[in-house]
């Protein structure tokens, strides 16, 4: 049963999403002013949506990936907007693989997916906007803050004068932030949630998982659970290199997905997200290469140079 519409604010609603907001479908945000409306990631939610979609004048994409630009189809008439540094996600399928960076084959059948069940539709006339850009809606005013790490241009917005802040796929989920892409950045990651940490609103509401989140406090202790997963990550990885062990056997290990978890990517994912751990991790020292190819945790019989 997909759930309720919710209001944020006299112009404001958040859209109910059939399976809670669960990955592949998401909860768009709708804004309306004076002389505009706008939609803001629509998703899967909206295919389909009983008594149909609700009308928009522009959509406003928080970044380029397949879930989050899955229901820009609906609205062919509408102008498309999305963050400069992801636009080359929208002007062409080639470009969106791009950004993903998967591999052939795997990343022709991920395409045929992303056409296929997400319903991309490429758009050679979306415009691009900067971090800081103001839309005015008419007394409406939707505010762009760059939040790059989930990918280059991924980018959080602030709604006024209803006080609330949409965060994306800053999720605040148990799963914790996502850096698998080729576009993607841990340490960008990191300092987006430093940042993000410091904004206040009414409220707060992601694309995922949670949903509405009341008040400063209440989205702080969510915020920083959901950063301490890549501390997790990182002390996980520390562990398994008592012994030594290739990219490859990290990859393997499961860091980032469970050992069980039937994702058809997961190796890729494993390899770009642990692979930045293991950098960083080499540059401080705490770990070091003990063949080509083969790390291990540095320990008393191995000291830093």
């Amino acid at each position: 049963m997909t759930e309720p519409d919710r209001p944020l604010g006299p112009h404001v609603t958040f859209l109910g999403s059939p399976l809670g907001g669960k990955y592949p479908d998401g909860r768009p945000l709708l804004v309306a002013g004076r002389a505009e409306t706008v939609v803001i990631d629509p998703s899967l939610a909206l295919v389909g949506r009983p008594g149909g979609i609700p009308p928009a004048d522009r959509v406003l994409n928080s970044h380029c990936h397949e879930d989050h630009v899955a229901g820009n189809h609906l609205y062919p008439e509408a102008s498309w907007l999305l963050p400069e540094a992801d636009l080359p996600g929208i002007v062409s399928l080639e470009g969106l693989m791009a950004i993903y960076g998967f591999d052939d084959p795997a990343g022709a059948k991920w395409a045929r997916v992303v056409v296929d069940r997400f319903h991309y539709t490429p758009r050679a006339d979306a415009s691009g906007f900067a971090d800081g850009a103001v839309f005015d809606l008419g007394g409406v005013r939707i505010r762009a803050i760059h939040a790059p790490g989930h990918t280059r241009g991924h980018t959080i917005f602030h709604i006024e004068p209803d006080d609330v802040l949409y965060l994306g796929d800053i999720d605040l989920s148990s799963f914790g932030p996502y850096y698998g892409d080729a576009w993607s950045s841990l340490e960008d990651f990191e300092r987006t949630l430093a940042m993000v940490r410091e904004l206040h609103a009414h409220r707060y509401a992601t694309f995922h998982h949670v949903g509405v989140l009341d008040g400063h406090a209440a989205f702080v202790e969510r915020l920083d659970r959901f950063a301490a997963v890549i501390a997790r990550r990182e002390a996980a990885l520390v562990d398994f290199l008592a012994a030594p062990h290739s990219l490859d056997d990290i990859a393997a290990h499961r860091f980032v997905y469970r050992p069980g978890d039937a994702v058809a990517y997961a190796e890729a994912v494993e390899r770009r997200s642990m692979g930045q751990h293991l950098a960083r991790l080499l540059g401080a020292g705490v770990v070091e290469e003990a063949a080509p190819g083969v790390f291990r945790r540095r320990g008393p019989k191995s000291p830093a140079a």
